[in-house]
């Protein structure tokens, strides 16, 4: 898996190595150790969420404030989106800026959103 810094640092694209061969293939959807030892702090995921939505759908910008705050890892399984993030925090050097990605079955990227920020994605 390769981690890379978007043009807001703290929101990162991670991009997992497929292994393919005459069965199918296999990716390691999430590695704890590799995306802490690549941001620098450790995280805790307590919560995994899943949506189905049909082709046009908006959803978001969702947000949750202190003591609420989440840190999310994005990802598609089946189909695109275009996920969009906002960095909310006051006093950021990044605050109000806005970026995106296309998330989807074909690439399988994933995106890191740190707590902090406004998500949203359109299918």
């Amino acid at each position: 898996m390769t981690f890379t810094r978007l043009d807001i640092p703290d929101v990162i694209l991670c991009k997992p190595t497929i292994f393919k061969d005459e069965r199918g293939s296999f990716l390691e959807s999430y590695r704890h150790d590799k995306l802490c030892d690549f941001i620098g702090y450790n995280i805790k995921f307590c919560q995994s969420n899943q949506s189905k939505s049909i082709l046009g759908v908006l959803r978001g910008l969702h947000y949750q404030l202190p003591p609420y705050a989440q840190t999310k890892l994005v990802h598609v399984v089946k189909g695109s989106a275009l996920d969009v993030v906002v960095d909310i925090r006051k006093g950021s050097p990044t605050f109000s800026k806005h970026l995106s990605v296309e998330l989807s079955e074909k690439n399988n990227y994933q995106l890191f959103v740190p707590r902090g920020f406004a998500h949203g994605f359109i299918a």
